[in-house]
């Protein structure tokens, strides 16, 4: 074996230990040796001569003849641990003479980067602030833009508002002007109407002086028309007493009776209407239901002595009906209210409305045309009477507290009787001489038609009268009031003569009508509950109750033949009663 082997494993060693660069050469190296360990093993017995173990390095160390029997393996890894430890040892010698440069540098980044760190920290919270900010700033512009939104609205309402404003001043500016020209024109009517006032004022002196002569003239008159009655009544005395002689005359003759009636004013039947009359009866059925008038029947009247029926409602008209067939006879027109109450002459020729429109109108029957309408009264007229021994004169009573008498020829009023209490209901004597009126203080007043002065009164009820009835002998009158009770008076001496009420009786309205028998032996009245209570005279007792309406009873009227009895109700439905 040469020297070769041995002196190439020495460079190798020294390469490794002072000349390497790196820690991985160091590891190449090595890989080298093992690959090369018959080579190491060769050279370490070539190089066992030359120098003693112990003074040689390890690696360097020649091999002794007692470690020829190690085998090349061996031979290896003992190289491969001096290489290891020579590495180690070069690698703790270099990084003690770079620590200290690592040191100095290190401290410098540390130190930098803790810096670094906190810097950051603060940019990073300075950048949360930030955020935090700028989303707070975002809210408030977003209110703000709101905000401008709203008082740009509003901005743009006001100025509509304050074009409206400025348009209706305009118009108010031109409403006064208007107003204050209307002003000028109305004081300079003011002034014209005050000069016209104080010419009316001293046309109205020289009227009362006029007044004032006309009613010294008027006095005279009186006296001279006194003392005219006065004669009158002297005349009437002696034709009274020729009348008493006439009487005498027809007894002989075999007329006393008739004579006897014509005395008493009492005429109980006319020599036409005789033949016709029989006693009156109690009713008992419905014969006819008939639907008269829209919204309310407030009179109803028979033609005298006859089977015909008149009645007037709310509707304005008035209409003539056969009570026999129930059938529609004849309608009149023109009345301008709605009708309160009926009357007829005694001729059966002229049918008398009063009405709520204040008047009177007056109907011919054959022609069937309005003759007259009666004006004068200031407020509704609710009752109307036709005299029984004229076709001339007709009383009405009317809400302005008023008696009127009306001459039907000449068409116009002829006394006036003013009194404090209104008068709901009225009726003529028999002998056309006196006014029976009731009134709402529930007194029954007698007048003089002729002078107008009150002749006698009673007490009659507690309440409102709201119907009189004359008996047909002209005696008895039947009052009918708002206290639910029927009283008859003597009219003579103003007595009662029987009064007559029931439970379940009731007067409906305050020109309820309820009426005598042409035998005046029955009464019958109207009910709320839509009966008709029929009494007895005689008896003063209930001898029937008719019902057929489903609506309060206004009113009830007996025919002169004795029958039918009829009755109207507030829906307008007139019935009739055999």
């Amino acid at each position: 074996m040469t020297i070769e082997p041995l002196v190439m494993l020495d460079r190798f060693l020294l390469y490794l230990t002072y000349g390497g660069n790196s820690y991985e050469n160091t590891i190449g190296s090595s890989s080298i040796i093992l690959n090369n360990s018959h080579f190491l093993s060769s050279a370490s017995v070539s190089c066992s001569s030359n120098s003693d173990s112990d003074s040689i390095p390890p690696p360097y160390k020649t091999l002794l003849p007692s470690d020829l029997i190690m085998s090349q393996e061996e031979v290896a890894k003992q190289a491969i641990k001096h290489a290891l430890k020579a590495l180690k040892k070069r690698h703790l010698v270099e990084e003690g003479a770079h620590a200290p440069a690592y040191i100095a540098l290190s401290r410098p980044i540390i130190s930098q980067g803790s810096e670094w760190k906190e810097k950051a920290e603060n940019l990073e919270m300075e950048l949360q602030q930030c955020y935090k900010a700028q989303s707070r700033l975002s809210e408030q512009l977003v209110v703000e833009v709101a905000e401008s939104r709203a008082l740009k609205a509003s901005l743009q309402e006001k100025e509509t508002a304050m074009a409206e404003m400025e348009k209706e001043m305009k118009q108010t500016r031109d409403e006064c002007s208007r107003l204050k020209a209307d002003l000028e024109e109305k004081v300079r009517a003011l002034e014209l109407v005050l000069s016209e006032r104080e010419e009316l004022k001293a046309q109205l002196e020289q009227l009362t002086i006029r007044a004032t002569n006309a009613e010294a003239e008027n006095k005279k008159l009186v006296d001279r028309w006194m003392l005219q009655k006065m004669q009158d009544a002297e005349r009437l005395n002696e034709a009274n007493a020729l009348y008493e002689d006439m009487i005498e005359r027809l007894k002989a003759s075999g007329l006393e009776k008739l004579a006897q009636e014509q005395v008493d004013g009492i005429v109980r039947r006319s020599e036409e209407g005789a033949e016709f009359f029989s006693e009156s009866t109690v009713p008992s059925v419905c014969k006819h239901r008939i639907n008269a008038h829209e919204g309310g029947c407030a009179s109803i009247m028979f033609e005298n002595d006859s089977g015909r029926l008149i009645c007037g409602g709310q509707d304005r008209t008035i209409k003539i009906w056969d009570s026999s067939t129930g059938s529609l006879s004849q309608s009149l027109f023109g009345c301008l209210g709605s009708v309160l109450d009926l009357a007829i002459t005694h001729n059966n020729r002229s049918i008398i409305a009063a009405s709520s429109s204040n008047n009177l109108f007056v109907w011919d029957i054959n022609s069937g045309r309005v003759r007259h309408t009666l004006t004068g009264h200031t407020d509704k007229v609710c009752a109307v009477d036709a005299s029984k021994v004229s076709s001339l004169h007709v009383v009405s009573a009317a809400y302005d507290r008023t008696i009127k008498v009306w001459d039907l020829q000449k068409g116009y009023c002829t006394n006036t009787i003013m009194f404090h209490s209104n008068c709901n209901a009225l009726c003529f004597s028999t002998d056309g001489l006196t006014i029976c009126s009731g009134h709402v203080d529930g007194n029954l007043r007698l007048w003089d038609i002729q002078t107008g002065k009150l002749l006698s009164e009673v007490a009659a009820h507690s309440l409102a009268i709201t119907s009189l009835s004359l008996s047909r002998n002209g005696n008895v009158v039947l009052t009918s009031s708002r206290d639910n009770s029927h009283n008859l008076f003597d009219i003579r001496s103003l007595e009662v003569c029987g009064t007559f009420r029931t439970t379940g009786s009731r007067v409906a309205s305050n020109w309820s009508r309820s009426c005598i028998s042409p035998d005046d032996n029955y009464i019958a009245a109207g009910s709320a509950d839509g009966s008709i209570y029929i009494w007895s005279i005689s008896k003063a007792d209930i001898v029937s109750t008719l019902k057929e309406h489903t609506a309060p009873v206004l009113c009830c009227t007996w025919s002169g033949l004795g029958k039918p009895l009829a009755s109207a109700d507030k829906s307008g439905i007139v019935c009739t009663w055999t």
